[in-house]
């Protein structure tokens, strides 16, 4: 059974380079890594390889909760393409298109049962947008 999918996306006016290398260092995962401002990403480890594994420990910031997000890179594909297996058995899938002053990011996710469609959206978009002006303040 296919699960259904939704796709976020974004556009970042920064170099092709530097949105790839913002999106894929863990230090830099760290800094932009949330969908609010009371939550965080205090570690971030990434095996930038195919069948590598990544782990991003989100936080919520007055220590009440916490979780892994994690999963192994299926594909790489620098600096265009990456698509990932999260260990709940979820794909994503993210494109990075160079326009020359900005770079449009596309990422598709396979939603999971436990939070609305429209949360899980929200969320992610939330998280790409975080992405952006982080990534346009370097």
């Amino acid at each position: 059974m296919e699960r259904k999918r939704v796709t976020v996306q974004v556009f970042v006016k920064a170099p092709i380079d530097l949105v790839w290398h913002s999106w894929t260092t863990p230090a830099h995962i760290e800094k932009w890594n949330a969908a609010s401002d009371d939550w965080h990403t205090p570690k971030a480890v990434n095996d930038l390889r195919n069948k590598g594994r990544f782990v991003y420990t989100m936080a919520a910031k007055d220590g009440s909760i916490s979780f892994d997000f994690c999963g192994t890179f299926f594909e790489i594909d620098e600096p265009n393409k990456i698509i990932t297996h999260l260990d709940d058995q979820r794909k994503v899938w993210v494109t990075f298109e160079d326009k020359g002053n900005e770079v449009h990011v596309i990422e598709t996710f396979e939603i999971e049962n436990e939070n609305s469609e429209e949360l899980q959206r929200f969320g992610w978009q939330a998280i790409l947008d975080n992405f952006k002006k982080y990534t346009e303040s370097l």
